[in-house]
């Protein structure tokens, strides 16, 4: 009985072919390696998941690759860059993952009706201002001037605009707050 059984033999798997791969990778991994570390801007096991890939591609095509090494070298880094692209598309077609995160309660920024109610009540708020107040807020707050130049632009003190804002902002929110009330 022969008690040196060699697995490979065993199994029926070609020899020549494991130790071809075997000097395809020895002299092939550690460059292919850092080639894909910069391909994906440094993530490691990305660069590792993508050269396994590319290996497991030319352990199956063994037998057509040529016998060049140099001409393997090229198969195997436009293979390997062409994992890399498919991979770099992969993640840009999912969105980002988020955890622990309960992001139900917040809206929508792309809610458009909640947009144009919010503009129909802040117009009707601000129609129903006096014109003076209603010129204070939209020189503050649409125009984005400061107290001195609100003022300027107007032609009244400072202290004027200042007050006017305040009582102006304070019926705004009266007004508003009336408009929750129907809404809710």
């Amino acid at each position: 009985m022969d008690t040196d059984v060699h697995p490979t033999r065993s199994a029926g798997i070609d020899t020549d072919g494991v130790r071809r791969m075997r000097g395809i990778f020895t002299a092939n991994a550690q460059p292919l390696y850092h080639f894909l570390l910069r391909l994906t801007r440094g993530q490691r096991e990305l660069a590792e998941d993508l050269l396994q890939e590319t290996m497991l591609r030319a352990w199956r095509r063994l037998e057509e690759l040529p016998v060049d090494a140099d001409t393997v070298r090229r198969w195997l880094f436009i293979v390997a860059r062409h994992l890399a692209i498919d991979a770099a598309r992969a993640r840009a077609a999912r969105p980002t993952e988020i955890y622990g995160v309960d992001v139900a309660w917040m809206p929508s920024p792309d809610n458009a009706f909640e947009e144009i109610v919010d503009r129909y009540a802040l117009t009707d708020a601000l129609s129903q201002l006096t014109a003076e107040h209603r010129a204070v807020l939209v020189e503050l707050y649409y125009g984005g001037a400061s107290v001195a130049e609100a003022a300027s632009r107007i032609g009244i003190p400072e202290g004027t605009v200042r007050s006017r804002s305040f009582y102006a902002l304070r019926a705004a929110r009266g007004f508003l707050d009336k408009v929750d009330e129907l809404v809710s």
